[in-house]
């Protein structure tokens, strides 16, 4: 019997080890990043711009008619230590600039833009599907930004966000607002 004791013993004091040990901390859920990558500025008639493979928008400003410069800016999106995936097959919407109203479809940003002619020429949006670890990404607190006079104005999204629509109403002397959303998974 003291065998036995001495077993029951050493189990019990092991099961009350375990119980107080304490629990292994959750890991950490990897934060996302926005970082700035190219930038370039282009006349805006005619115009065709893509950013980067592996970018997306995350601003734009314009100054001028037509005939005026439109810079585009890019960045890279990181959900910890690996970059979110942005497809290269692209989903391409045309409207005429004078009502332009593009947003994108759901877990896609705006990866390029083309405009002919003047306010009265097509313009296209394109938009890329945004996937880390092989699922979509989430896009959450859509908004549209404030309204810029399109003939001069500048505007880029928050820390975390990137540019998920534009719309455009009139001539260079009209309203522009973007919506931007916020990255999640």
């Amino acid at each position: 019997m003291t065998v036995y004791k001495k077993a029951l013993a050493a189990a019990a004091s092991a099961v009350l080890a375990l119980t107080l040990a304490p629990a292994a901390p959750a890991a950490a859920k990897p934060s996302v990043q926005i970082v700035e990558g190219y930038s370039a500025t282009i006349r805006e008639n005619d115009s065709k711009f893509f950013c980067p493979a592996g970018e997306v928008f995350i601003g734009r400003s314009h100054n001028g008619d037509e005939n005026g410069w439109t810079t585009y800016w890019c960045g890279r999106i990181w959900i910890g230590t690996e970059q979110v995936a942005v497809s290269t097959a692209h989903h391409q919407e045309v409207a005429t600039e004078t009502y332009s109203w593009f947003e994108g479809p759901e877990s896609n940003a705006l990866v390029g833009r083309e405009h002919d002619g003047d306010e009265n020429g097509v313009t296209s949006a394109y938009f890329a599907l945004l996937t880390w670890q092989g699922r979509p990404v989430t896009l959450v607190n859509k908004r549209w930004s404030q309204t810029y006079k399109e003939s001069r104005h500048e505007s880029k999204a928050n820390p975390g966000e990137i540019m998920t629509g534009r719309r455009h109403f009139g001539d260079e002397n009209g309203d522009t607002v973007y919506q931007y959303a916020t990255v999640s998974y």
